[in-house]
């Protein structure tokens, strides 16, 4: 099960970076993109009400928590872009490396708010979801964060 959602959360991450580079508008605001989320899994799953309240709250408290590892990350990817750009072979190191730890909390924190969202899941709503997810990126997310973060 976590191998699962660990690589439903990479496959996320890569759907939504293709998203940003393909779109090169401004993205929905988080509250828009939650909604989006809530609405995509509601036809899909047949989320009640209460599932759906619920289902907003744990996406939105993700979002709301990830914002410093974000802008965390668009500062270390900053970092990276000035270091190759002088050449500086052990400032890339460092800037790969901080990125490399910000992705792995944004894995984990992807992940834990989708456990928390299949535990208010019936088991006829967690098989579908399984089937969703089966499908590969984006099928089970909807719309979601770009890298580098929610927009401000």
């Amino acid at each position: 099960m976590q191998t699962k959602m660990l690589k439903l959360t990479v496959l996320f991450l890569a759907f939504a970076t293709m998203s940003a580079v393909a779109q090169r508008r401004q993205p929905p605001d988080p509250a828009t993109m939650v909604q989006h989320r809530v609405d995509f899994l509601t036809t899909k799953l047949g989320l009640t009400p209460d599932q759906q309240q619920q289902a907003t709250t744990i996406f939105t408290n993700s979002m709301n928590g990830m914002k410093s590892t974000h802008d965390q990350m668009r500062s270390a990817e900053q970092a990276l872009h000035t270091a190759v750009s002088k050449g500086d072979n052990a400032a890339i190191d460092q800037a790969a490396g901080t990125i490399g730890n910000l992705t792995a909390q944004m894995i984990s924190a992807h992940a834990k708010s989708d456990a928390q969202f299949m535990q208010i899941l019936n088991a006829d709503q967690q098989a579908k979801y399984a089937q969703i997810e089966s499908h590969g990126p984006g099928h089970g997310f909807g719309p979601g964060f770009r890298r580098g973060g929610p927009p401000e």
